[in-house]
């Protein structure tokens, strides 16, 4: 017992009451919001009706929630690591305009974080796979970071190149061409990317996603990506009317769930616009839930 109490201290800090995670394996932990933006609650929710959904999520005037694109940062004596890159710039003013873009300074993300080796995109949609380019000066594309290696799972590649007409809208050719300027490593579910960093696939949102595993011997960061967008979205009916195949999406979502609950999982939230990190459990009517809250520290 003395033993595995000194474990969990060496893993742990505090802050304010509230866990903190700021190390895994080799790497420093940390996150930034790339982009605040709005989309449509109904679509956020699917098929739970607006008078459940809106007490979590307050709607705009246009139906519309506030969400984040949150990037995970991981750092080590040889690697700077992203998970996901956020919307990006490159938007019309009237694009700007319906989905409420909110940027910090500087606005491009390759500006706010320097030196990046590895990019992982969980899927292409553009509010995970916008920011892997920009507009240079001369209106030209641009891989935002062309010196980083890039790793996308091989089905969801081929279907942001051609995609169904459900997905037209969010598989924009400005951020998928510009791969192919990168060094791409196309990868495959269950493979280990980077030390101690393994790839699973899902094909219940779009064909291809991949959410993250980042493991060392005492805990596991997982990155569900839109199988669980937001803390509101834990709840098994809570599934996106922007999932392709909704009853895949449930049978994932409750696996990630199930393994997150035995291992104790610390999971991070893309979308959410107030938690960064949390642990899951179940409440008094056996519902999945938010555990404990955990900090990540902002990008600095």
């Amino acid at each position: 017992m003395e033993q595995r109490v000194l474990l969990v201290v060496a893993v742990k800090q505090y802050t304010g009451g509230m866990e903190q995670l700021t190390k895994i394996g080799p790497y420093e932990v940390s996150a930034v919001v790339a982009t605040r933006f709005r989309l449509d609650g109904g679509a956020m929710f699917g098929s739970v009706p607006k008078t459940l959904w809106e007490r979590r999520s307050a709607p705009d005037a246009q139906n519309r929630i506030r969400l984040a694109c949150r990037v995970l940062i991981l750092r080590s004596a040889e690697r700077t690591i992203l998970v996901d890159v956020g919307c990006g710039t490159k938007w019309s003013p009237k694009e700007e305009e319906i989905y409420q873009f909110e940027w910090s300074e500087p606005k491009e993300l390759h500006e706010r974080v320097h030196g990046v080796t590895d990019v992982i995109i969980t899927h292409m949609h553009f509010d995970h796979g916008g920011g892997v380019s920009y507009r240079a000066q001369d209106g030209s594309l641009a891989p935002s970071f062309p010196d980083a290696t890039h790793y996308l799972q091989a089905a969801n590649y081929e279907v942001a190149k051609h995609p169904g007409p459900r997905e037209r809208a969010t598989y924009l050719a400005d951020n998928v061409q510009p791969l192919a300027e990168t060094k791409l490593v196309l990868t495959h579910s269950g493979q280990e990317v980077l030390p101690g960093i393994t790839v699973v696939e899902s094909n219940g949102h779009t064909r291809g996603l991949q959410w993250v595993l980042i493991q060392d011997a005492h805990r596991t960061l997982a990155l569900p990506s839109e199988l669980i967008p937001t803390t509101h979205h834990i709840s098994l009916p809570y599934v996106m009317g922007y999932d392709l195949h909704a009853e895949q999406t449930l049978i994932d979502k409750e696996d990630f769930i199930q393994k997150a609950l035995a291992g104790n999982w610390t999971v991070f939230f893309g979308h959410d616009p107030e938690i960064a990190a949390a642990t899951l459990a179940t409440d008094a009517q056996g519902r999945y839930c938010v555990g404990s809250e955990v900090a990540i520290p902002p990008h600095s």
